[in-house]
């Protein structure tokens, strides 16, 4: 019963159009420009980083709230089960009409819940990336680096269960690719 109610609690978070709400208050419609995606790299191609942090936070506290819930609902498990019951309700969120983003920032949230050292030491990585290349190198770099950082920090089964949510960002990606993408593919 706790897993479920940890499900039921990421869901409604992750669903949550954080994206969408920060973007419509500087009165950009997220499906209407750049890839149409509605979350925060979309947002953050279509209004700045001064204007889009907040959807990058957003999106990230809706893993890390699901995961935080899970833990203190489920453990370990209820912490999985909160982020990924938060990337559906990101991608498939219930106040958004099911059309939502990719996951990516609210796995990233997650990942605090999951392995907060590695998460940290992750975040510093993107970081120094970021400052020696570009944000977007660094933001790649950071989020795969987790579950290689995670395999110095805990078993198996975990990074495991990660590889699921990363899987799931995954089929995401493939599922939600740009026309044009698709057509050179």
């Amino acid at each position: 019963m706790e897993i479920v109610l940890a499900c039921i609690i990421g869901y409604l978070l992750g669903s949550v159009p954080v994206s969408l709400l920060v973007a419509r208050t500087h009165g950009v419609d997220l499906y209407a420009t750049g890839d149409g995606n509605p979350g925060a790299w979309n947002a953050l191609e279509q209004l700045g980083g001064r204007r889009a942090w907040p959807a990058f936070i957003g999106d990230a506290l809706k893993g890390l709230l699901g995961g935080a819930a899970g833990w203190l609902l489920g453990g370990a498990a209820g912490a999985y089960a909160g982020v990924a019951a938060a990337m559906v309700g990101h991608a498939l969120p219930a106040f958004a009409r099911l059309r939502g983003g990719k996951a990516v920032m609210t796995f990233v949230g997650g990942a605090f819940a999951l392995a907060p050292l590695v998460a940290a030491l992750c975040l510093a990585l993107c970081a120094a990336v970021s400052a020696a290349s570009s944000f977007a190198v660094g933001a790649r770099v950071g989020v795969f680096a987790f579950p290689l950082a995670q395999l110095a920090f805990q078993d198996v089964e975990r990074v495991a269960a990660t590889g699921a949510l990363m899987g799931l960002i995954g089929v995401l990606f493939l599922l939600r690719r740009r026309p044009d993408r698709q057509a050179a593919g």
